[in-house]
């Protein structure tokens, strides 16, 4: 059995984690508290599968963009802790609502991921829960400025440029290794965008800003992307936009998986 997870090798055919690079889910998993109402979450299945992969149960799962509760939800289903950030208060107190383990602690912080002082907040947490650090983090960030998550310009969605975004990412990332166990592993789940014209290939400059923290890379997953909100019903229109310029159209994401 690895150290990092609770998989049975005696009966390694009858495991449900997927290893291979490539994903295709045809649609999300909408059992239990999952919802789809909240523009910019990702589907349960990416954060089952990373759970599975790389904790063991009663291990501690960290997510520095809540959102909606994706990751914590799956955490709590899998029989692991969580502690999570999100810049939005609402968003925290939804996610704090439903959740009602008794078997498994989960702290919520209403904070800016960017800031040490945010992380204060988190180490006190996990020593409250004799913690001292987490064994998996899973950073579902905003697509830059794709879509506007709040009105806070400490938000990555507010980023004023591609420098500005990836500096604000750095942040959060080297603020995440300061209480994720040595050996373990951190994730970021990221697409891409276009803008003025041009693909601006976000997957690959986060790579490079979490290299620079001497984090190393294990695996890129591709995932297709399906039932995209933003692209929900008007296939036929992005494929005649398509036809009539010289781009293609986003159908995949990147799963980004790294040991400290």
């Amino acid at each position: 059995m690895p150290k990092f997870n609770d998989v049975d090798l005696d009966n390694w055919k009858s495991s449900e984690i997927w290893t291979d690079s490539l994903w295709l889910i045809s649609e999300r998993d909408k059992t239990g508290k999952h919802s789809n109402f909240y523009h910019g979450n990702f589907v349960p299945q990416i954060p089952r599968q990373l759970i599975l992969r790389y904790t063991k149960k009663n291990d501690v799962i960290f997510d520095p963009f809540v959102g909606s509760g994706t990751t914590a939800f799956e955490a709590e289903t899998l029989g692991r802790n969580c502690v999570g950030v999100d810049i939005q208060s609402k968003m925290v107190e939804f996610v704090r609502g439903k959740i009602d383990s008794k078997k498994n602690f989960f702290e919520f912080i209403s904070g800016d991921s960017i800031k040490e002082k945010t992380f204060d907040s988190v180490k006190e947490a996990l020593k409250k829960h004799r913690r001292q650090f987490v064994q998996l983090a899973i950073l579902h960030p905003p697509y830059a400025d794709i879509v506007k998550f709040s009105d806070k310009k400490e938000d990555l969605s507010n980023a004023v440029s591609l420098k500005d975004f990836l500096d604000k990412f750095a942040k959060v990332v080297k603020n995440t290794l300061s209480i994720l166990e040595h050996g373990r592993y951190v994730v970021v789940v990221i697409g891409d965008k276009y803008s003025q014209g041009r693909w601006i290939p976000l997957n690959f400059y986060c790579i490079n800003e979490m290299m620079k923290l001497g984090l190393v890379l294990k695996s890129i997953v591709i995932k297709n992307m399906e039932g995209n909100r933003a692209k929900l019903n008007k296939e036929a229109i992005w494929r005649y936009r398509a036809l009539s310029s010289d781009y293609y159209i986003f159908k995949h994401e990147y799963i980004l998986i790294f040991k400290y």
